[in-house]
């Protein structure tokens, strides 16, 4: 299973799409098999989800994302675990063990402005996380 876990220094990131890097680990057999970091290849509509199923990602975690970003990634089967916090070897740990759950977005409208990767303009509305 590819994973891409949204993040920012040693963490995962509260913000997937402005994140300043991705962590992305292979995990067969029940052990790491791959571990690589790549930096945000860009924040704007519609771009990540379909860059993340590109590159056969099957999951991502993070600590928030958008809802419209959430169905954007469900339309690509990629499966998205949201409301993760800590650093991201224990974040691994847990994914190797099948232990980490996810809960709410972390994310709210507005709340990623200003933080990691910018873009020109939003696309969705403060309805859509309700």
């Amino acid at each position: 299973m590819k994973i891409a876990i949204s993040t920012d220094q040693n963490v995962v990131s509260e913000h997937f799409g402005r994140c300043p890097i991705f962590t992305i680990i292979d995990i067969e057999d029940g052990k790491l098999a791959h571990h690589e970091i790549i930096e945000n290849p860009g924040h704007h509509p519609g771009f990540l989800p379909h860059f993340f199923h590109q590159i056969k990602v099957d999951a991502i975690v993070t600590g928030g994302i958008g809802q419209r970003a959430q169905m954007l990634f469900d339309e690509v089967n990629i499966q998205t675990i949201t409301g993760v916090t800590g650093l991201i070897d224990e974040v691994i740990q847990k994914l190797i063990a099948g232990t980490l759950k996810s809960s709410e977005s972390l994310c709210h409208p507005g709340q990623g402005k200003g933080y990691g990767v910018d873009k020109t303009e939003c696309d969705h509305s403060e309805h859509d996380h309700e």
